[in-house]
């Protein structure tokens, strides 16, 4: 069994090598299912190559794509049509001070590169009275509930490989060339401080590695 399990998991990486598929980009519509049907301005907190950002532009009025890799948001730029009202911007989403508020704040496989305490109170003095913040993270496996999502992951990570590809062999999709990080905070980490920062935030454990957290800002701004 010990010999196993490596070769194991030295098929399934040649396998997804092969069929690779966005985990991140799984989670988009769900995203703007948690979103009013017409919005201002929103901003994409680790915009990546920009997928999100040009799925967002289909409801709002503008919006702005923040990522800290130059190289990626040049890619952005260059798959996103001259008259899609997005922009992109080379940015720590922490340091860039703009007067701005925003009807929705949108950040997917990236606040676990940042300070989580200081990302949720940023991004809530950015968010408008009754703006929506929707965020898709990773957290480190900690808990048996944790490592019995991953066995599940595993399996349903073929299927979606499989499936999202026809079977075939594919090129890797340009918003998985961003670099990457591993979560340094458990699940339970991070519920105790969305809460302690945002009170009433929903927070619920996810299949393919990830968390989601939804957030409504009160209409008073309180």
């Amino acid at each position: 069994m010990t010999a196993l399990t490596p070769r194991l998991f030295r098929a399934l990486d040649r396998f997804h090598a092969a069929r690779p598929w966005d985990h991140n980009a799984h989670y988009h519509r769900w995203i703007m299912r948690q979103l009013p049907q017409r919005l201002g301005s929103t901003l994409d907190v680790g915009s990546g190559s920009g997928d999100l950002a040009r799925l967002l532009a289909t409801r709002a009025d503008s919006v702005r794509g923040l990522d800290a890799d130059p190289g990626i948001v040049a890619r952005a730029r260059e798959l996103t049509p001259p008259d899609t009202p997005v922009t992109f911007a080379v940015a720590d989403a922490l340091t860039e001070a703009r007067p701005d508020s925003y009807d929705a704040i949108t950040c997917v496989a990236a606040i676990h590169h940042l300070p989580l305490r200081e990302a949720l109170v940023h991004f809530r003095r950015q968010l408008a009275p009754g703006g929506t913040l929707v965020v898709v993270g990773l957290a480190r496996a900690h808990s048996r509930g944790d490592h019995l999502i991953g066995v599940a992951a595993l399996v349903g990570n073929v299927v979606m490989a499989w499936l999202k590809n026809r079977g075939r062999k594919v090129a890797r999709p340009a918003a998985m060339t961003a670099p990457t990080r591993p979560a340094t905070l458990t699940f339970h980490d991070i519920v105790d401080e969305a809460r302690r920062t945002l009170p009433g935030a929903r927070l619920r454990r996810r299949l393919f590695w990830r968390y989601t957290l939804v957030w409504h800002n009160p209409e008073d701004g309180r």
